[in-house]
């Protein structure tokens, strides 16, 4: 008996990339700033003209900055803003996540933000990945409640790297909560993925490079730190990519 095909959220840190992501099949989108970093938290302007000009649900990234999970004060309430803005913007759904130094979930800290973003959707994101012990965060995140989804590579650096552990929390998870793979997702892997678990969701970039429409072009100065990528050249989400992937998982699952 044949499965629905999962459903295909994008990552993308523009406008155009929501765009293209919507126009290659995609359910939702993931919508960041900063993919370099992981992805922090887009601007109000990006959130407000992704939701005029997408048809399919946003999902924005609650995330004051780079590095890791484990947020001060300042750092916390900053979030509590972005939620309330990002709810007063008409946004579907957020996107966050909060660890204590040990590793384990800041469950009081979470269950705090998830309270601020009802009624709107719950993501708990790659925070997830740096967990001490995943099955034991799975059961505190769902024990707070109110929150749809976990995004993982399965506690490695991609998806099929973690994959074993996907399985199991696939099966521990039941119809709890849903586990959405993410990380390293991409054409030549989709099928061997499925083939391991039943998935409902996949959380993907489907990203391409296009060149810069600048004439004029400085090649000694840099504005990012110290791994300099080309000021020249924009990665965005690939709707050719995204149609590519969904067949694939058509046709797997069908």
């Amino acid at each position: 008996m044949s499965k629905p095909t999962p459903k295909f959220e994008v990552c993308v840190d523009s406008v155009i990339s929501a765009i293209n992501a919507e126009n290659g099949g995609a359910s939702r989108v993931e919508l960041c700033d900063n993919l370099v970093e992981g992805g922090t938290t887009p601007s109000s302007g990006m959130i407000s003209m992704a939701l005029k000009r997408l048809k399919i649900p946003v999902m924005v990234m609650i995330r004051p900055r780079g590095g890791d999970f484990c947020y001060s004060e300042e750092e916390f309430e900053v979030m509590c803003l972005d939620i309330q803005h990002a709810k007063i913007l008409g946004t579907h759904g957020v996107v966050f996540g909060i660890l204590k130094p040990d590793g384990s979930v800041d469950v009081e800290r979470v269950a705090k933000l998830v309270e601020i973003a009802s009624p709107m959707k719950v993501t708990f994101h790659r925070a997830f990945d740096m967990t001490g012990d995943p099955f034991k965060a799975l059961n505190d995140i769902i024990s707070i409640g109110n929150i749809q989804r976990i995004l993982t590579s399965g506690c490695d650096s991609t998806v099929l790297e973690g994959l074993e552990t996907i399985v199991e929390l696939v099966k521990q998870a039941e119809d709890r909560i849903i586990i959405v793979p993410g990380g390293g997702i991409r054409e030549s892997n989709i099928s061997r993925i499925l083939a391991a678990t039943y998935l409902q969701e996949m959380h993907v970039s489907a990203s391409t490079t296009i060149t810069s429409s600048m004439i004029n072009k400085t090649s000694n100065i840099h504005m990012g730190r110290a791994f300099y990528n080309s000021e020249y050249s924009i990665n965005v989400a690939s709707e050719e990519r995204l149609i590519k992937m969904i067949d694939i998982a058509s046709r797997f699952t069908g």
